[in-house]
């Protein structure tokens, strides 16, 4: 697992998991927001794609890890957009059963017409 995922180095793990579950948590709120503002969902990737970059920084600048690492970077890119689509998702299924109570009702992260 290691090498794939995190680099071979001292504390990596520790980074990996630290830096990325913190990118995580900032990505689940940015499709949250997206969603509270009723943006469509293409627009979180542009946005998942420079956090990714900052979290990428970050990963450089507080470990010494390789910046310009395309490997590493589509892991984090990875990550965050799934927890962006899932934020994004769970805020839409909670908008449309609050918003629309007469005719949708919450199904998980989605929303199905009332009565069926």
């Amino acid at each position: 697992m290691d090498g794939w995922i995190w680099p071979d180095h001292d504390y990596a793990w520790l980074a990996f998991f630290v830096l990325d579950g913190l990118g995580a948590a900032a990505a689940v709120a940015t499709g949250r927001a997206f969603a509270r503002s009723w943006s469509p969902q293409w627009q979180i990737a542009p946005a998942m794609i420079v956090l990714a970059a900052g979290v990428q920084w970050l990963h450089f600048a507080l470990f010494q890890e390789d910046l310009l690492s395309l490997q590493y970077y589509m892991v984090t890119l990875v990550i965050l957009l799934a927890a962006a689509f899932f934020g994004y998702q769970s805020m839409r299924a909670r908008q449309m059963s609050t918003q629309y109570s007469w005719a949708f009702e919450k199904s998980g992260l989605n929303w199905r017409a009332r009565g069926n």
